[in-house]
């Protein structure tokens, strides 16, 4: 999220005009990449390289914890994190940028005319503007995150097990949902996966709730200083 909004920031308002367009164009791009794709790179690429190099630093650096202790297997779930942030990283750019470009001209231009710099413009009177929208696509984002399947299901593992380690194999509900359905022979098992379903969705509608009520909550704060 953080790095989202920051590049969303700077194609908006801090690039250079000539570096703006190729910059959008290439963030758009890897936002219609398909899910299987990068989970391909995922498994070719992105995981030699995290089992090589910066799954060990980490173990170095941070083995002392339980959350990057174990053995290094590639596959893990936080390879299956990493995967994630790589999809929706364009996902959130590409609307924060829209939000971003939508805030009017007349607010940067006041903002100027009492002596603001250009970074107390962008953090005074685009971003305070905007504060509700990027929050909108922050929540669109971690929807994509929540139903994604085939790219998380190429890289965690697929160990239905529960470790402190990040390092560790795992397992997603949307996983076993596509590894598991055409295996389900009886009505147990079917109605277990169908149960799976069930949750996956319930925890998607619990999270778009929570994101209303904090959106509501923003929106009446606002009001309220603005009165005040």
């Amino acid at each position: 999220m953080p790095l989202s909004i920051a590049t969303g920031i700077y194609l908006t308002e801090l690039a250079p005009v000539w570096i703006r367009q190729p910059l959008v164009s290439i963030i758009e791009m890897l936002a219609a990449i398909p899910s299987v794709i990068l989970g391909l790179w995922g498994i070719f690429v992105m995981i030699p390289w995290l089992r090589a190099h910066a799954f060990p630093a980490l173990k170095a650096a941070l083995g002392w914890t339980p959350f990057f202790s174990g053995p290094i297997y590639g596959v893990s779930m936080l390879a299956g994190g990493i995967i994630i942030a790589v999809m929706i990283l364009p996902i959130i750019t590409s609307v924060s940028r829209e939000i971003l470009r939508s805030v009017p001209n007349l607010q940067r231009e006041a903002a100027y005319a009492l002596g603001a710099t250009r970074w107390e413009v962008t953090r005074i009177a685009v971003l305070s503007y905007a504060k509700n929208g990027l929050f909108g696509a922050v929540i669109l984002g971690l929807g994509r995150a929540l139903g994604e399947t085939m790219a998380v299901t190429m890289v965690i593992g697929n160990t239905p097990q529960i470790k402190a380690s990040l390092f560790a194999p795992g397992y997603t509900l949307a996983s076993v949902i596509a590894n598991e359905f055409t295996e389900a022979t009886t009505d147990i098992y079917l109605q277990a996966l169908f149960e799976i379903g069930l949750v996956l969705f319930g925890i998607t509608i619990i999270t778009n709730l929570v994101a209303q009520l904090l959106l509501k909550t923003m929106k009446t704060s606002k009001t309220t200083r603005a009165v005040q």
